[in-house]
């Protein structure tokens, strides 16, 4: 027996007029019916808003209006093609067939994923880019135990440096390298102490804090609070707008997002190689805060702008299908 899915909302005097139609032909083609309100999900309103009723029978697909010959053409043909996949024992029909029999606890599991996966994002994103901040907030109050756990998890996560992070409760919100030559701050070789950075692991550079009076940096660098952080903005917007902005081109992706942040990483990582003849064609460079803010914050939007809605679509394909299979194994 073939299914029959006939996508509806209410109000709809078509859509009763198919619904009857399908029914009436129930004894000449034997079909089970699932019938979908396309108001229960907004990637099946956003698909069929304009084309309602719409009747899919195995591969095929009929948008109205349309006649009951019409409607009772297409069943046939689904028929018929089931009928020809049984004779030949197609193995992926049979496959296929078998999986539409029962509803699963893995069923279950992914219905629930694609519905709810954005918020899973959301609270993952803005949890992992919270995070880091409460680690000066911890060392302002005096709680060092949990304000240390905080450096000591994100560390295999981010380098730490101290020159290149935000601080917290200080003088100044960051104290960068001596050689990215900003006017009018203090740099990080004259409030520490530390003037050696030039050991590619820099470690006392990654492990050093700050002070009461310094303030105390994030557990995350600068960079890498923009990246997260505009991520973490675009998945709250895009929940808002009921996931509707379209997918990012990936040209504006490349040329925005990778280009600016490619640029400034690259460059400023090779000319820092100890290579005289590296340094004869490309200059050392230092980038600057604002530099890895900027181009660390169009990453992480375009990225998120770039997959998100990607992701969306394969999420609304998985709640569509098994919405079909519970419609009509729940009877």
């Amino acid at each position: 027996m073939i299914t029959v899915t006939l996508y509806t909302r209410a109000g709809c005097e078509l859509c009763k007029q198919a619904e009857e139609d399908l029914k009436a032909l129930q004894e000449e083609i034997p079909h089970q019916l699932a019938i979908l309100d396309i108001d229960s999900d907004p990637s099946m309103r956003d698909t069929f808003a304009l084309e309602i009723p719409v009747v899919e029978a195995g591969p095929f697909r009929l948008k109205a209006p349309f006649s009951r010959q019409e409607l009772k053409m297409t069943l046939g043909a689904a028929a018929d093609r089931r009928s020809q996949l049984e004779s030949i024992n197609d193995k992926t029909f049979q496959v296929n067939t078998s999986r539409t029999q029962t509803i699963s606890k893995a069923d279950k599991i992914s219905y629930w994923i694609s519905k709810h996966y954005l918020a899973i994002f959301n609270l993952f994103l803005i949890l992992y880019i919270g995070i880091p901040f409460l680690a000066p907030i911890f060392k302002e109050a005096g709680w060092n135990t949990p304000a240390e756990m905080i450096y000591k998890i994100y560390r295999p996560l981010c380098h730490q440096w101290a020159f290149r992070s935000f601080f917290l409760f200080g003088e100044q919100a960051y104290y960068p390298h001596a050689a990215a030559k900003i006017p009018g701050v203090l740099t990080f070789e004259q409030v520490s102490g530390i003037t050696d950075l030039t050991d590619p692991s820099r470690l006392q550079a990654r492990v050093y804090e700050g002070n009461s009076l310094l303030g105390y940096k994030i557990a995350l660098c600068e960079r890498d609070v923009a990246i997260w952080g505009a991520m973490a903005l675009f998945g709250v917007v895009y929940a808002l707008t009921g996931r509707k902005l379209p997918k990012l081109h990936w040209l504006i992706w490349v040329l925005v997002g990778l280009g600016p942040i490619g640029l400034d990483g690259f460059s400023q990582l090779f000319s820092q190689i100890p290579s005289t003849f590296i340094q004869s064609i490309l200059p050392y460079r230092e980038s600057t805060p604002l530099l890895r803010t900027l181009t660390g914050f169009l990453f992480g939007l375009t990225t998120a702008w770039f997959m998100f809605p990607l992701i969306e679509e394969s999420m609304a394909d998985t709640r569509r299908l098994l919405a079909k299979k519970f419609a009509v194994l729940k009877k």
